[in-house]
């Protein structure tokens, strides 16, 4: 989609602090980061959330939970956890219609914050 801020990125057309990437998604520092460690993980399929994959999708969304699992190997996240969230729809504050995770870490989050 031409005007997608994370297909942008994905194209190279804005520049990102890129932490990883493979064939199912790009990774790179959120600029607002809300804990020490703020990683979005943008999907290469332009599709706005979840509710639009189905069963032919199952290898490229495990694609991106084992990207995901990479990168928390990468950035040293497994010892003291981290946590992934994936935002769906206005009610949810999802602020990009592009399906992206959050990878958050670096300090003690809460029992709250899911």
């Amino acid at each position: 989609m031409s005007d997608c801020i994370f297909c942008k990125i994905i194209d190279g057309e804005i520049p990102s602090n890129k932490v990883y990437e493979d064939d199912y998604c790009v990774a790179f520092r959120d600029i607002a980061p809300q804990m020490p460690v703020h990683i979005v993980v943008a999907a290469k399929k332009h599709k706005s959330s979840v509710l639009e994959f189905d069963e032919s999708d199952k290898e490229f969304l495990g694609g991106i939970q084992i990207a995901i699992a990479n990168i928390a190997k990468q950035e040293g996240l497994t010892e003291n956890g981290f946590r992934v969230i994936n935002n769906c729809g206005k009610d949810a504050k999802q602020s990009v219609p592009h399906i992206h995770y959050h990878i958050l870490a670096g300090g003690d989050m809460g029992e709250k914050i899911v």
